[in-house]
């Protein structure tokens, strides 16, 4: 069980992301659209399911957004009436700003032992929240359940800031056992990010939680350009040669899988335990086609 897999601090774990469809789908398609992501899930080797939440990130970023923003289907809602038949541990995140306390406190007090959440706050100080992150924390620590809870962690964040292992720190202190990671081009930028956690660690005396990191294949320009958006950091070069590529995809699958060796061996020898997230960003067939590639051809080299 994935709960197992954090107790023990297991290394070289798998997990696959998906997205809930859009609110605006009809009641059978959302039928349809749940059962085709069963059977792919079903035939995939993983520790458990991923389920995002998603917000509207347009107060982060002064950008215009690649592809506009839809509504999509509550991430609990999906999980426990379209998924329910998934017999696989789910990770639910939760964009605790759109909840109430009482909501939450609900939820985490009512779901199974095997249960797991990331919470996320909001995407920048202007958004109106019901609940705030820290709130979501004392909510948690203060409301009996069985959920393990996770959080969100950005190397990139880490290159500017460098103090992204010490918000890991004070996170775990409110009750994070493991974390989860946007996704990963910028391998440098990981591995700084790895190296600050571990050596704080040590010097503190400090048990380390499992990161899980998160890889996607990219498509297409208007893919990477989604990604850039979302935050993801290509270094010059990668994009130099995914931009001039002739088969972008096939490309970007390649670097995935170095970059998931480079991590892991890196990880391995300092014995942080570390484990990889597969996804889509984009919901074009051969993409998610490429995702279920990359997960396997990972899970091979594990």
């Amino acid at each position: 069980m994935f709960k197992e897999i954090i107790k023990t601090k297991k290394t070289g774990f798998i997990t696959y992301g998906i997205t809930p469809p859009k609110q605006r789908n009809a009641p059978e398609k959302l039928t349809e659209i749940s059962q085709n992501q069963i059977r792919r899930i079903k035939e995939l080797d993983i520790d458990a399911l991923v389920i995002y939440d998603i917000q509207d990130e347009s107060d982060r970023t002064s950008e215009e957004r690649p592809f506009p923003f839809l509504p999509s289907l509550d991430s609990m809602e999906y999980s426990d009436s379209y998924l329910d038949e998934l017999d696989v541990p789910k990770i639910v995140y939760r964009c605790v700003g759109k909840y109430s306390q009482e909501e939450l406190a609900n939820e985490l007090s009512n779901k199974d032992s095997n249960s797991c959440m990331v919470f996320v706050g909001a995407a920048s100080s202007k958004q109106q929240v019901m609940m705030t992150l820290g709130d979501a924390y004392s909510l948690y620590q203060n409301t009996p359940n069985n959920t393990k809870l996770g959080g969100v962690c950005i190397p990139e964040r880490h290159q500017t800031k460098k103090d992204e292992h010490l918000r890991m720190i004070e996170k775990a202190k409110k009750g994070c056992s493991f974390f989860i990671t946007q996704t990963v081009y910028d391998v440098s930028a990981a591995k700084d990010f790895l190296s600050d956690y571990y050596y704080h660690c040590q010097k503190e005396n400090i048990e380390m939680q499992p990161i899980i990191f998160t890889l996607a294949p990219c498509g297409s320009l208007k893919t990477m350009e989604f990604m850039k958006w979302l935050g993801v950091s290509f270094p010059t070069w990668i994009e130099n040669e995914l931009a001039n590529s002739v088969d972008i995809l096939h490309h970007s699958v390649d670097y995935c899988v170095d970059i998931f060796k480079d991590l892991y061996s890196y990880a391995h020898l300092k014995h942080i335990p570390v484990g990889f997230n597969i996804e889509s960003v984009s919901i074009r067939k051969k993409e998610i086609d490429a995702s279920v590639e990359l997960l396997k051809r990972i899970r091979e080299e594990l």
